[in-house]
């Protein structure tokens, strides 16, 4: 029996959220492997491109890649589905643990499930920064933008916000003089 389009994607954002620990970007890499790689909803470029609006809007980036797949997929009920989906089982989980963390958090048993569960949040991240970075690796000039851009935050500590502004920015310079010279090229 099909199901209806819409809870397809609740059940799908729900499934991640609730299989996945260490928050958005954590969630990212599972994010991609439904979405364009399991369901093929999206192709690679546009899964890149949610996530550049995702990542440039306030709020969880998880949270705002579910909305803008969910409405590209589905216009407004998409998207309400995809992110009652995502943040369903961060709510049910939150809910249990403030009835119960009394009780357990200081049992050695959870606090070495916790300790466990850190490396592998961290391998999630970067799993899902080389999977994300490798698109913009293969252009030189990208790959400049982005060293310039890791060297703002990682050295300078430059604000998230200057550096998206920067890489618009970038990005509008880099396509306008694309094709100022492709109009130049056609006109000699």
């Amino acid at each position: 029996m099909k199901q209806h389009p819409n809870l397809q994607l609740f059940l799908t954002f729900f499934l991640i959220g609730a299989t996945t620990f260490g928050g958005g970007y954590a969630m990212l890499p599972i994010i991609h492997r439904e979405i364009v790689e399991r369901h093929r909803w999206l192709a690679e470029d546009e899964f890149i491109n949610v996530l550049a609006v995702a990542h440039s809007s306030p709020g969880a980036v998880a949270v705002n890649s579910a909305v803008f797949i969910g409405c590209k997929l589905r216009g407004f009920p998409g998207a309400m589905a995809a992110l009652l989906g995502s943040i369903l089982p961060s709510f049910l989980v939150i809910l249990a643990i403030a009835v119960f963390l009394n009780r357990f958090a200081e049992h050695p048993a959870a606090m070495a499930a916790f300790a466990g569960i850190r490396p592998a949040i961290a391998a999630l991240i970067i799993a899902a920064m080389l999977k994300l970075g490798k698109p913009t690796l293969k252009k030189p000039v990208k790959l400049v933008y982005l060293l310039g851009f890791l060297l703002l935050s990682a050295v300078f500590n430059v604000h998230p916000i200057v550096i998206i502004l920067l890489g618009a920015g970038s990005g509008l310079l880099l396509a306008y003089l694309g094709n100022n010279g492709e109009k130049k090229g056609e006109q000699t």
